[in-house]
């Protein structure tokens, strides 16, 4: 998904192999610096240094430093999603339960393997375009588990959509918790953080939510 990005955004689209390569060396490079000194030490022209390109190649895709914190979320969430949409899909069985694991754990995988947004969304927050395009990625991804836990009936008709949102909020701040001290998170807290949103969502749950549903011969309606 996409949010609106405002003034700030990339100012050219890479087209070509060469373009798309220096692009991703700087995204890079910058995950790099981020995760060895943190936000606040960031630089265009360090990362430019870093990166190997001139600090005008760099401007030519990137207005400024939060243009590429932002880029560098969006890039990561893409890979997130992409993570939970397997991970959901694989499941035979479905139920609650085992919605909520396989989403949660696939989020972990990738902090795992892209610790610079640890640290950008975790430990700081300071750039508001960051923020204000994780809020609405949280509630599109609240959206998208709702309507996959209806079409599955797992929840009860008349459940209210924002129990989604309020589960997937729950969920951030659980991984910012587990995740603020340690960029491997802790597994404790991501354990009881999965129990806690599980029991949250099978109050709203059906039986067959609770007890789970073969996908076996069925399409998959997510």
């Amino acid at each position: 998904m996409a949010a609106a990005r405002g003034n700030t955004g990339v100012r050219r689209a890479p087209v070509q192999r060469r373009s798309k390569e220096r692009v991703q060396r700087i995204l890079d490079a910058a995950s790099d610096l981020i995760v060895e000194r943190g936000v606040s030490a960031l630089g265009t022209r360090t990362i430019a240094e870093r990166a190997s390109v001139p600090v005008a190649s760099l401007y030519q895709y990137f207005a400024d430093k939060d243009d590429i914190l932002l880029a560098l979320v969006e890039r990561d969430t893409a890979e997130m999603d992409a993570a939970v949409a397997a991970a959901v899909g694989a499941l035979e069985t479905v139920s609650v339960r085992m919605t909520v694991t396989a989403t949660m754990r696939a989020f972990v995988t990738i902090y795992h393997q892209r610790p610079a947004f640890v640290v950008i969304w975790w430990r700081g927050r300071t750039s508001r375009a960051v923020y204000d395009f994780c809020r609405v990625h949280n509630k599109q991804i609240a959206a998208d588990l709702f309507t996959f836990a209806q079409d599955m009936g797992l929840v009860r008709p008349d459940t209210d959509p924002q129990v989604a949102e309020l589960a997937v909020e729950v969920g951030d701040r659980v991984f910012q918790l587990a995740f603020e001290n340690d960029l491997r998170g802790d597994q404790r807290i991501i354990a009881e953080g999965i129990e806690l949103v599980t029991g949250y969502l099978e109050r709203y749950a059906t039986p067959a939510g609770i007890a789970g549903i073969s996908r076996l011969g069925q399409d998959d309606p997510a």
